[in-house]
């Protein structure tokens, strides 16, 4: 087989054909794979008319068919899925090819993948790539992870097919091995926060203000207008606004209110632990999904005393839609940047020279957590790449300044009626902790000491110290 195609495919799934299609319809000759053949035939049956493509029926012929440096995309499950197209590839090429993994890995296995095949002198790309089976198509967001040496190459060709916000591609290289991997985790952890702040904004209006599924959604239509311009907002008030045909009742009412998760969340609440990074929002949000499967919990607990319903006039609702709207944004600022946090915890731990701004930059179109505020988060770190956070930006940390009283009174009315909230006051809780002159760890420090000698660190000098809690006049030692 000629070696025609600029970059190959395997694994044609909807992700997998509709990159296929995407890369066809740039003007690149894509060779085309599939365990089974029926897969790689129907792409050819109904979108051959694209572009051009070169179907390949055995893994040998596949690879034939590639330009030199070989481009070979992976798009099969994660997990030994993955490992198992590796090896199977990789006795094929030659010490300069490259394989990438564009599907949902986990960003430990793609740095011990690209750690063997480097050795092997074999460009191993992690790809996280957002944007659904629609942003595959007609552009997503892509997060890509690996040498700079592979980049170079195989750059051009991604942000070709990336999304654009004014001429410019969401598609950037944010960091060595499994760099691309690990930020588009955090990129889904994130998602995660966004989905929950909304739902629970949903449930306050419905359950608060006393508003219709119908009015919610035109109330989140009107926050679209302003700051919480989103993709998440407009998909939520699509939702909210769509009856279910079969009893013509609010579609939101005949959904069962138990989420599910693919793991991505799970991970980022994972990851945070291990670096120590605190996104509580994130957290509080993933595990909000995995209380609202525990059947048998909801159901035991089910009738228990809760808040106390308090009717509010239509203009009281009124203002506790716009005290609302104050909450959801300044708690969507806090999961965000907890979420940036997270990326300079990882480069600071694995090494990895991740350009903050680009981050912004990419998550602007193609992806599912692109909102108009990312604009300002790139021009944050654009003008200082070294920012602490968010809220030590001059405009952000004054909307955070106005929405003090409307945030906290949200809360109060959320916990005076029952209303469960926890990524919100998540976010708010978080947001007090780091602005605290002191917090009550001290009496941590102190316990630890107590039971375990652990010791504790002084305000007053330096150095370690042990109290002998168990003599009576209680000396302290200096550790260290």
């Amino acid at each position: 087989m000629k070696e025609t195609a600029h970059i190959g495919i395997t694994g044609l799934g909807v992700m997998g054909r509709n990159l296929a299609r995407n890369f066809a319809r740039h003007g690149y000759t894509v060779a085309v794979h599939n365990r089974t053949g029926t897969r790689t035939r129907a792409l050819l049956e109904e979108f051959g008319h694209e572009g051009a493509f070169v179907p390949a029926r055995t893994v040998e012929g596949f690879v034939q068919a590639l330009q030199r440096p070989r481009k070979v995309m992976i798009m099969v499950q994660a997990g030994a899925a993955t490992d198992a197209v590796i090896d199977e590839v990789v006795p094929l090429l030659d010490p300069g090819d490259m394989i990438i993994d564009g599907g949902n890995a986990h960003f430990t296995d793609t740095r011990r993948r690209e750690a063997a095949l480097r050795e092997r002198g074999i460009h191993f790309v992690g790809s996280g790539i957002s944007g659904g089976e629609e942003g595959a198509l007609h552009g997503p967001s892509i997060m890509v992870g690996g040498s700079t040496e592979a980049y170079t190459v195989l750059g051009p060709m991604l942000e070709d097919i990336s999304a654009k916000v004014d001429g410019e591609p969401c598609c950037a290289h944010v960091g060595s091995d499994g760099a691309g991997h690990y930020v588009k985790m955090v990129h889904n952890g994130i998602e995660y926060a966004d989905m929950q702040l909304l739902a629970e904004a949903y449930d306050l209006l419905r359950r608060v203000a006393g508003y219709t599924p119908a009015e919610i959604a035109e109330v989140f239509r009107t926050f679209g207008k302003g700051r919480l311009n989103s993709y998440l907002l407009e998909v939520s008030a699509e939702v909210l606004a769509h009856t279910d045909p079969h009893t013509g009742s609010p579609f939101i009412d005949v959904v069962a209110d138990a989420a599910g998760q693919k793991g991505t969340g799970r991970w980022t609440v994972q990851t945070a632990l291990e670096l120590g990074s605190p996104s509580t929002t994130i957290a509080q949000a993933t595990f909000a999904r995995s209380a609202s499967s525990r059947d048998s919990l909801r159901s035991a607990y089910q009738g228990l005393p809760g808040g106390t319903p308090v009717p509010l006039s239509r203009t009281e609702a009124e203002r506790f839609a716009a005290s609302l709207e104050y909450a959801l944004y300044a708690s969507k600022v806090m999961a965000y940047d907890q979420g940036w946090t997270m990326i300079q915890d990882a480069a600071a731990e694995y090494g990895w020279r991740t350009d903050l701004a680009a981050v912004a930059r990419i998550w602007r179109a193609g992806c599912i957590i692109r909102a108009g505020f990312l604009d300002r988060v790139r021009a944050a770190y654009a003008a200082n790449p070294y920012t602490t956070g968010l809220l030590s930006e001059t405009s952000f940390a004054t909307e955070i300044a106005a929405a003090q009283v409307p945030w906290r009174e949200t809360l109060v009315a959320a916990t005076r009626r029952g209303v469960p909230v926890p990524a919100l006051s998540a976010a708010l809780a978080a947001y007090d902790t780091l602005r605290a002159d002191r917090l009550p760890t001290a009496l941590v420090q102190g316990q630890r000491d107590y039971f375990g000698a652990h010791t504790y660190s002084r305000t007053d000098l330096p150095g370690s110290f042990h109290t002998h809690w168990a003599l009576p006049e209680r000396p302290e030692t200096q550790i260290a």
